[in-house]
């Protein structure tokens, strides 16, 4: 048998772990842990419009505290590392093989399920070291270390332009995500056919809801990061947290903190609905 026809059976091989069911189940729990980490962050971030500031901590690392206070806390948070780790392995299988549906061999597409695999990986991490009694790692403060990142990076030469580019592309990313919520691009990714009209009003309106409450956090979170590009100040940058709590100094008050809170709620439910209906 020569070499190529080795590495060609390797590479089914690959492919066809990568279709199997352990790898679909892995992705459906991902799914069901990201809702998980978006309602609690959404649940925090109501208290915090409805209290009036307070002590919590509305992003990951609040979630992650949130959980390990509860009974059997450390176990579930176990549970959620692993199926953020199922999660992230799905997506490297999409970077090598392709995404499901007909344009999920495209490059662009693999890049973009390749830079969702390393993230999810570095969350799945995170959410593990911190069950396994590393607290610095995932219940650290994301303003903190947003912080901490962008007075590093603006200590670089061509600091300020690479802070600038960086925000700049969080706030695109962040229209992205808006903008394909409102048309309903999430359709293509779904079994929309196994769903009951009841059940696809539903989809709709969470998925809308919560994809554009999302992507607000996140061209909010890229505009914060190009202040701080342009004033040369570490401090503008904000993490997801104060990114929310920004939301309580609009004219709106925390009337649009609450709004925001609720979408990320609706999100969080969202990504449960996507472990039962997506396309794997």
């Amino acid at each position: 048998m020569n070499t190529r026809s080795v590495a060609a059976q390797g590479r089914g091989r690959a492919r066809q772990a990568a279709n199997s069911t352990a790898v679909e189940a892995g992705a459906r729990a991902g799914f069901v842990a990201r809702g998980v980490i978006y309602v609690l962050v959404g649940v925090l971030a109501l208290r915090i419009a409805l209290s009036g500031g307070g002590g919590e901590q509305a992003d990951r690392g609040g979630a992650i505290s949130e959980i390990a206070e509860k009974p059997f806390g450390k176990i579930l948070l176990w549970a959620l590392g692993i199926a953020l780790v199922g999660m992230a392995l799905w997506r490297l299988s999409e970077a090598l093989f392709g995404a499901a549906g007909p344009d999920g061999r495209k490059p662009t597409k693999r890049a973009l399920a390749a830079g969702r695999a390393v993230f999810y990986g570095f969350v799945a991490y995170s959410v593990l070291s911190f069950a396994a009694g590393e607290s610095g790692s995932g219940g650290g403060s994301s303003d903190q270390q947003s912080k901490d990142i962008t007075a590093k990076a603006l200590g670089w030469p061509g600091g300020q332009w690479i802070v600038g580019i960086a925000g700049v592309g969080v706030a695109c990313a962040g229209l992205w995500i808006a903008g394909r919520a409102l048309l309903r691009k999430y359709h293509k990714h779904l079994k929309m056919s196994e769903m009951s009209k009841r059940v696809r009003q539903a989809v709709d309106f969470i998925g809308v809801f919560g994809g554009t409450a999302r992507g607000i956090v996140f061209a909010t979170a890229g505009g914060f990061a190009v202040a701080a590009a342009v004033k040369h100040r570490p401090d503008e940058s904000k993490g997801m947290d104060d990114t929310l709590r920004s939301f309580t100094e609009t004219p709106a008050g925390p009337w649009l903190l609450v709004v925001v809170a609720l979408g990320l709620i609706a999100f969080g439910a969202f990504s449960w609905g996507n472990a039962r209906y997506r396309k794997v």
